[in-house]
């Protein structure tokens, strides 16, 4: 299980290293109005998920 749960913490560090990617394209956006950023802003937004998603299931956590 221990090796779960080290998976489990490295996809917890992508969703934070994405949410970090989500505030910069956001601020992209204001600064510019970008429309590929929102674009990209919205990709990241369901890799974000995904990720949240799978450390739940590693963690033994439900998600509906």
């Amino acid at each position: 299980m221990a090796d779960l749960d080290s998976l489990a913490d490295q996809i917890a560090h992508l969703e934070k290293e994405v949410t970090d990617a989500i505030f910069d394209t956001v601020r992209a956006q204001l600064r510019a109005d970008d429309v590929n950023a929102k674009e990209l802003e919205k990709r990241l937004a369901k890799v974000r998920r995904s990720l949240q998603k799978a450390e739940a299931l590693l963690r033994g956590v439900e998600t509906d």
